[in-house]
C-alpha cells in the first residue's frame, strides 16, 4: 500500500506580544526548536542599542542625542532558537545587556521614534529573510513592525504572577522584593503604552492567551497548537 509523501510544513512568521514576565522569550523560543522556526527577540536589539548609548556616552535621557546617535552601532542577532546570539559592532552584547542599568533605560531609549524606525526596518528584513518561517517576539510586533504576520499572539498574565516570575529568577528574594518589581514591571508597561510612537498593544487580530494559571509546558502547547493549525490552513 503507497503512503502520501509527506510535504513539509508551511513557513509561517508568528508574532508573539505581550508585557513582561508573561513567559514571551522562554515560549517563542521553545516553540521555534519544537517547530523548526527561526526565532527573534526583538527586546535584545532595543537593550543593545540601548547598552551602546551608555557605554559612549550619550544621554539616554535626551532624545534629540539618542536620536542623533541612533544610525551608529550596528546591531547583529543571531536567529537560531537553540542559542539566540547579538553584537554590538561585533562585540557579544548578550550578557551586558541585561544589567539592571539598561533595564532601568530602555524604554526612554526605545521611545524615541529614530529608534524605532531603525530597529524596526532591522527586524522586518530579518522575520523576511527566514525561509522556514519565523517566531519574532515583543511589544509592537502585530500591531506595527508585522502586520501581516500569519499569526499574532498577545500573551497577558496578573501583574502579580508576573513579579513572581520574575523574582524567582532570582534566588531568596522576599516579599519587599517582590513588591518592588511588581512595581517596577507596572511602571515599565505604563511606559511602554502610553509612547507616541509603536506603544505596547494588542493587535485587533490577535489571539490573547492569559498565562497566570498556566504552566510554561501548557502555554507552550498552546502556542505550538496555534501555529500548527495556522500552518495546516496555508
Amino acid at each position: 500500500m503507497e503512503t502520501a509523501a509527506r510535504t513539509a510544513p508551511a513557513a509561517v512568521i508568528v508574532a508573539i506580544d505581550g508585557p513582561s514576565g508573561t513567559g514571551k522569550s522562554s515560549t517563542s523560543k521553545a516553540v521555534a526548536v519544537e517547530l523548526g522556526l527561526s526565532y527573534l527577540d526583538t527586546g535584545a536589539q532595543y537593550r543593545a542599542i540601548t547598552w551602546w548609548m551608555l557605554n559612549n556616552g550619550v544621554d539616554v535621557t535626551d532624545a534629540d542625542a539618542v536620536a542623533n546617535a541612533s544610525t551608529k552601532p550596528v546591531i547583529v542577532s543571531g536567529t537560531d532558537p537553540a542559542a539566540p546570539t547579538i553584537t554590538v559592532d561585533g562585540v557579544d552584547a548578550s550578557g551586558p545587556i541585561r544589567t539592571q542599568e539598561v533595564t532601568s533605560r530602555v524604554s526612554a531609549v526605545s521611545a524615541v521614534p529614530e529608534v524605532r524606525t531603525i530597529i524596526t526596518d532591522l527586524q522586518r528584513s530579518i522575520a523576511k529573510g527566514a525561509e522556514a518561517g519565523i517566531v519574532v517576539e515583543g511589544r509592537d510586533i502585530g500591531t506595527t513592525v508585522l502586520p501581516d504576520a500569519d499569526l499574532k499572539i498577545f500573551l497577558t498574565a496578573s501583574p502579580e504572577a508576573r513579579a513572581a516570575r520574575r523574582s524567582g529568577e532570582l534566588k531568596g528574594k522576599d516579599s519587599t522584593d517582590l513588591a518592588a518589581t511588581r512595581e517596577a514591571l507596572v511602571k515599565r508597561d505604563a511606559a511602554d503604552s502610553s509612547r507616541k510612537t509603536s506603544p505596547l498593544a494588542k493587535a485587533d487580530d490577535a489571539v490573547e492567551v492569559d498565562t497566570t494559571e498556566l504552566t510554561l509546558q501548557q502555554v507552550i502547547e498552546c502556542v505550538v497548537i496555534l501555529i500548527e493549525e495556522k500552518q495546516a490552513a496555508k
